[in-house]
């Protein structure tokens, strides 16, 4: 069922959803948080879509801040309100009001989101791009147990990790963070079956992922080893290389799909690896509300903590400049010798015109 409600106020769609839950059968509203979802027009279709998936696991009352300034004097002087009110087939086991803020109120979120909130529920706020530079100073993160952002959305995504160092706030986390939940299950799960002495450690991946740089400052601090970063061309995290003396326990995932386990003196063995959508990690970030410790000292280690490594390609780049330049320099060297042996003799011969003159 669907209610549009224009030039409206927090309490007439508070009745509107009241009505609308009597209309389908039921009093109760039977969900077990808020999410709020801080987006803009651009993304707010595959940002409804994936928590209206995750809401199938944790049915939630789901409200999409979407802000609309405007651009002319006359706009930002018009405050208004509308709404639209997803409940039943259209927002799964949940209900979704996506407000959508004009002018001035748009400054003012939290007065309209306040009102909406699930009484004695916990409250989530997730922005899917834009995060704020201080999540938890914000009007709405201020409300929330868990603020979630994504990284991997900035302009600069590796350093963006150092922002969200900075901030950091206990209930913070990042999606970029979600996404290597399977690859530190897998690698525990390793260390669990053959315990080694870990001597370094080998993260490969995408440049401008920052899954990847977490993925290694994790173990970085795990393991108190020199980690190197070697970057390859994706898609996402490629292989996990733990060095031991008896040989490497590597995790490999060329493909995105299934990845490889291979350890010293057992078969190799097929994982299940796939790169997972964005619905699956706002379901997993739901399931736990307390605040998140390893997260926060993994991404308060400065990323330059991690050992730069070339990759084979660079290598063999490097190598073929040098031999260009070695072939160069054998050429001209010839060339140099003979003029060298050509300047003596021209010397002599202008000191004989001198003593002629």
């Amino acid at each position: 069922m669907k209610t549009d409600l224009t030039n409206t106020t927090a309490s007439k769609i508070n009745a509107a959803l009241m009505e609308t839950r009597r209309a389908g059968g039921s009093t109760a509203a039977g969900m077990v948080l808020t999410l709020v979802i801080v987006t803009d027009e651009g993304s707010a279709y595959d940002a409804l879509k994936a928590a209206n998936d995750a809401s199938r696991e944790h049915p939630s009352r789901i409200l999409a801040v979407i802000k609309r300034a405007g651009r002319s004097p006359r706009a930002r002087a018009e405050t208004r309100l509308d709404a639209e009110i997803l409940v039943g087939s259209d927002a799964g086991p949940g209900e979704t009001v996506v407000l959508r803020m004009h002018g001035e109120l748009a400054s003012h979120a939290q007065s309209v989101v306040l009102p909406l909130l699930l009484p004695d529920a916990p409250v989530v706020v997730w922005w899917p791009e834009n995060a704020p530079l201080h999540p938890a100073q914000d009007p709405l993160g201020a409300i929330a147990q868990r603020r979630i952002t994504d990284a991997v959305t900035a302009e600069s995504p590796v350093g963006q990790l150092a922002q969200r160092a900075q901030s950091y706030t206990p209930g913070d986390t990042d999606l970029a963070w979600t996404r290597i939940t399977g690859w530190r299950s897998m690698l525990a799960a390793a260390l669990d079956q053959r315990p080694s002495t870990i001597t370094s450690a080998a993260v490969e991946g995408e440049s401008y992922n920052p899954s990847v740089e977490l993925l290694g400052l994790w173990l970085h601090n795990r393991l108190h080893v020199p980690v190197e970063r070697v970057v390859t061309g994706g898609p996402g995290i490629t292989a996990v290389h733990l060095r031991t003396k008896d040989g490497d326990i590597t995790l490999d995932r060329p493909d995105g799909l299934m990845g490889t386990l291979s350890m010293p003196g057992s078969p190799d063995r097929q994982v299940a690896l796939k790169r997972r959508e964005t619905s699956e990690l706002i379901a997993e970030e739901l399931r736990r509300l307390d605040p998140d410790d390893i997260y926060a000292s993994a991404v308060r280690t400065p990323v330059d903590r991690l050992r730069e490594a070339v990759n084979a390609e660079t290598v063999a780049a490097a190598n073929a400049a040098q031999s260009v330049a070695e072939e160069a320099h054998a050429e001209e060297a010839p060339a140099e010798k003979a003029a060298a042996d050509k300047a003596p003799a021209k010397a002599a011969a202008k000191r004989g015109k001198k003593a002629d003159s």
